[in-house]
């Protein structure tokens, strides 16, 4: 599917600098099927509003096509743009295009473990992240993004909040405590040490790394004893998990880098 997507691209940005992937793919965590496909394109320029549609349904044909293409995230960043992490760029993810930033924790991934699918290597087009601003990312998104999300109960109720919300935990207090990044496979021992519920824990490695489950059945979804159950044990630990890492690692001076 990555082969396809690369010739596809070739021939809508002529002036395609690099492909890389980030993420669990780059990182040997891949789970295929489940895990996301993060991507990131360099171009030489940003992109006309012609090569926005034809990007778009360059995507829209391989999501038709394959069902791994329903995961593909990939940004596009033109060459000389890639100094500003602040900076949005066009992005197709969860079936749309949108913009977004390239955040400092995937450009210190690219830059630590990158796969280089074409072209040139991030060290060559990506300014490098400086732990400084690697730790005040996490914190900031810590901070403004996670801890904000556990007023809404609702979202709980769903598995890649839960997911997300105690894996980011663990990797964020293992980059903020030594400055390396872990794969979310890693994390789930983190959880561990952090307290984290033992049934959250298995339920999450289940459903990334066990076996297949069945599709839901049909018609419309009720929320069941156990995951009201699950997302009030996720809550109870991750807010004041949150908090204790912030405490901890709030003001402390960047981590070394790994």
């Amino acid at each position: 599917m990555l082969d396809r997507f690369l010739a596809g691209l070739r021939p809508r940005l002529p002036l395609l600098r690099a492909l890389w992937a980030h993420g669990s793919l780059a990182g040997g965590d891949y789970q295929q099927g489940r895990s996301d496909l993060d991507l990131i394109a360099v171009v030489d320029r940003p992109c006309t509003p012609d090569e926005e549609r034809q990007l778009g349904a360059l995507h829209e044909t391989l999501d038709r096509t394959d069902p791994l293409a329903a995961k593909l995230h990939c940004s596009y960043l033109a060459a000389d743009k890639t100094a500003d992490p602040a900076r949005r760029h066009l992005t197709w993810a969860h079936r749309e295009l949108m913009r977004r930033t390239v955040t400092p924790v995937t450009r210190r991934e690219l830059h630590m473990f990158g796969r280089v699918l074409h072209g040139d290597t991030p060290a060559a087009l990506l300014p490098p992240v400086t732990d400084a601003q690697l730790a005040a990312f996490i914190r900031a998104d810590l901070r403004d993004y996670w801890r904000p999300a556990l007023e809404d109960p609702e979202l709980w109720l769903q598995d890649i909040w839960v997911d997300l919300g105690l894996l980011t935990l663990a990797r964020a207090t293992v980059t903020l405590r030594d400055g390396t990044l872990i794969s979310k496979g890693e994390a789930l021992a983190v959880l561990g040490e952090l307290g984290a519920p033992d049934e959250v824990i298995a339920d999450i490695r289940n459903r990334r790394y066990g076996p297949a489950a069945p599709p839901p059945p049909p018609g419309p979804a009720h929320p069941s004893d156990a995951l009201t159950r699950r997302a009030d044990l996720t809550r109870a630990f991750l807010g004041p998990a949150l908090d204790r890492t912030l405490a901890a690692y709030g003001h402390s001076s960047p981590a070394p880098q790994g």
